[in-house]
């Protein structure tokens, strides 16, 4: 079978889509498979003197999903001056059974330098200088995200407060999500210590802060390092803590040190007391992951990891 994106009807949609982003005839020469990076299809389409990224959405809610994500990278930008890819078109095409989201493709470094790690800081440092007035998304159009097939609501709760925030819109949905999907069963142990641990949150979350900016699925893979500095990709942008996306970047893999020395010298402010509360903003990705992909063996492994969480913040 074809990569899903190698259709006659999806590439098709996507050469007509170039072309007229360029004003002349562009067509496809190569394809690069990126469904290991990405929890959609994905993959890297060249032609004559320019590669874009596409990314398939399946399903009644495509178009919606691809306008999200169009609309959330445009929020960034035009927020916080973060750089993001160029939208080819509309930034969508439909397809039969789905829409692609289609983008100018950036040269992304995998070997990250330290200068790099200090960009990516800096990206995350410009995003939280961005206030709202509230935890949440309240933009009448919506900036409610996803990971992976999970749905990521970002309405604000009526407290108004970032613990209940947290709780209600991530830890307790991707917690039923994952009792669903039976990677935990309703007597299993983590479902009591993710309750008694949101029941504590308050005591435990440090200072109030103000609703700041955040990309929402910050870890590293979505905060590329390009020759020409940092570009954020796929974000679920809402009004939140600081700290739940300076924590999410390193949920999969380590960072360099230089990601919080960027940080700061970009004027990111950084309690002191962020590394104890680290684990707490780990909680809801962990859950999510565990969700998603707890039945393989990479997903597994983050029950572990959630399971050591828990205790350490007991």
């Amino acid at each position: 079978m074809p990569h899903p994106l190698l259709t006659p009807d999806a590439v098709a949609a996507v050469e007509r889509a170039v072309s007229a982003h360029r004003g002349r005839a562009w067509r496809v020469t190569r394809f690069t498979d990126l469904d290991a990076r990405a929890s959609h299809p994905a993959g890297l389409l060249a032609g004559d003197g320019l590669t874009v990224f596409a990314k398939l959405h399946t399903g009644p809610d495509a178009a919606a999903a691809t306008d999200r994500e169009v609309a959330a990278l445009a929020l960034l930008t035009t927020r916080a001056g973060v750089r993001t890819p160029v939208a080819v078109g509309t930034g969508g095409v439909a397809v039969p059974g789905g829409h692609v989201l289609v983008q100018e493709a950036v040269a992304v470094r995998d070997d990250r330098l330290e200068s790099d790690w200090r960009a990516v800081g800096g990206l995350l440092a410009a995003l939280h200088a961005v206030r709202g007035e509230a935890f949440g998304a309240t933009d009448p159009a919506g900036y409610d995200g996803s990971f992976g097939p999970l749905p990521m609501s970002s309405r604000p709760v009526a407290s108004g407060r970032w613990c209940d925030f947290l709780v209600e819109r991530r830890w307790l949905p991707f917690l039923r999500a994952g009792v669903d999907a039976g990677r935990f069963d309703a007597s299993d142990p983590f479902v009591g210590a993710v309750e008694r641990l949101a029941a504590r949150l308050p005591e435990l979350a440090g200072p109030d802060v103000p609703p700041a900016l955040l990309h929402g699925d910050a870890q590293q893979n979505n905060l590329l390092s390009t020759p020409d500095g940092a570009v954020a990709v796929d974000p679920a942008p809402y009004f939140g803590h600081p700290e739940a996306d300076l924590a999410a970047v390193d949920v999969f893999e380590p960072v360099g040190p230089g990601l919080l020395a960027g940080y700061r010298d970009a004027g990111g402010v950084l309690d002191p007391g962020f590394p104890a509360r680290r684990d707490l903003w780990l909680v809801g990705h962990q859950l999510a992951v565990v969700a998603v992909d707890g039945g393989s063996a990479w997903g597994r492994q983050f029950h572990d990891r959630l399971a050591e969480t828990l205790a350490r913040c007991r």
